[in-house]
């Protein structure tokens, strides 16, 4: 079996205020032309096709527009998609049955009624165990063993077995991501690999950015990472995976296939703090028909001059570039949790984050109960506005 592995696309994601849909619509037409070429036997989509729970109308046209054409692009190729943290898990479900006749199952509940549901067959060619982001208390214990068994029965001619999840697990690199505590991402907690059971041939993971396969799991369990940054701080390759694996039990061999941003996440510079002055030469002498977004990276003694952003928007004013962030460290000493967010970090930062560094200020603990409540509120929030 042949699959395309890809998580995180964040659809509608912003980047300071700059809109980002050429590129976002650029990385759709990429994956398009790789199905075109591969055609492959499967597509599945580990979570978080959107960056927030409530897209907007032309955002969720975008991403029907690429799911429809990905599917003219390779007609018999099955394609799975899973509910991410970011995604409301209703309004994935929403078009379930007309999605299915292009060959598309959207998956975005944790159904205990029917675990079925979960279990997707590629005829002949092998089988697809899918299973949205959901709270670990909210998924029945035994549920991933459960699934497997089931597919195991099913399985008479040793078929390649494939399961998605979009979780933190433990061992991964975390590049890129805000740490909350010792093993929280993203608001969500860290597993051990062994919670997903066994008798899979390789778990299609989504929720961390940065492409990688777990230690110690034979490369059976990897991380496809977003193919587009959603931050400065994702300073590495972005990329989906090929995987093809000959029959169940055998090795998955995983190609990368990297994803050109037609406009990169810049850093100046990109290891180090600058003085403000040295900072301004980087960017003056920055190549003006690079159209990136430039975060320039500032160790200042206590602030950095009046009028600095609007210094750094003349210099660039002639450029294609767009200076989205001056990112400052103050000497000597390092940023705490309890340090004051500026008005760009706070509109950089998800919610739920925000909230966990205030309770760790205050109180010290933020738990899961906390936590699901506190999404539960936003999204409620989120939905009235829309009404």
């Amino acid at each position: 079996m042949k699959i395309l592995h890809t998580s995180d696309w964040h659809l509608g994601h912003t980047l300071y205020g700059y809109d980002r849909t050429q590129e976002q619509l650029s990385m759709l037409s990429q994956i398009e032309e790789i199905i075109k070429n591969e055609q492959p036997d499967a597509m599945v989509l580990s979570g978080d096709v959107y960056h927030t729970s409530q897209p907007s109308a032309a955002v969720q046209t975008m991403f029907t527009d690429a799911i429809v054409a990905m599917h003219r692009a390779c007609p018999e190729m099955t394609i799975v998609i899973t509910a991410g943290n970011h995604d409301s898990s209703s309004k994935h479900e929403i078009f379930h049955t007309p999605w299915r006749e292009l060959k598309v199952h959207a998956i975005g509940n944790i159904d205990k009624e029917n675990p079925s549901n979960h279990i997707i067959e590629i005829p002949g060619k092998g089988w697809v165990v899918a299973v949205p982001y959901a709270y670990q208390r909210n998924i029945p214990q035994g549920f991933f063993e459960q699934l497997l068994r089931m597919v195991e029965e099913r399985n008479t001619g040793s078929l390649p077995v494939v399961m998605m999840a979009h979780a933190t697990v433990e061992g991964c690199n975390f590049t890129g991501h805000d740490l909350t505590g010792q093993k929280t991402v993203g608001g969500v907690d860290a597993v051990e690999h062994i919670y997903f059971g066994t008798g899979y041939d390789y778990l299609a993971l989504g929720h961390i950015h940065h492409a990688q396969f777990i230690h110690n799991t034979e490369h059976r369990m990897r991380y496809s990472g977003t193919p587009l940054a959603v931050s400065f701080d994702e300073n590495y390759d972005h990329s989906i995976s090929l995987v093809e694996i000959d029959s169940h039990g055998a090795l998955p061999r995983v190609t990368e296939i990297s994803i050109v941003n037609p406009r990169p996440l810049v850093s100046l510079p990109g290891d180090y703090n600058a003085t403000w002055d040295e900072a301004k030469r980087l960017l003056e002498d920055f190549p003006s028909d690079i159209p990136a977004y430039i975060r320039l990276n500032v160790e200042v003694e206590n602030f950095l001059p009046a009028g600095a952003n609007e210094e750094a928007q003349s210099i660039a004013a002639s450029k294609t570039c767009r200076v989205c962030h001056i990112n400052t460290k103050r000497q000597d000493r390092e940023r705490t949790t309890g340090q004051a967010l500026t008005v760009q970090e706070l509109q950089e930062i998800a919610p739920i984050e925000i909230a966990k560094r205030y309770i760790s200020n205050v109180a010290g603990s933020f738990n899961e109960e906390m936590e699901q409540m506190f999404n539960e509120a936003l999204e409620a929030l989120q939905v009235g506005s829309i009404n």
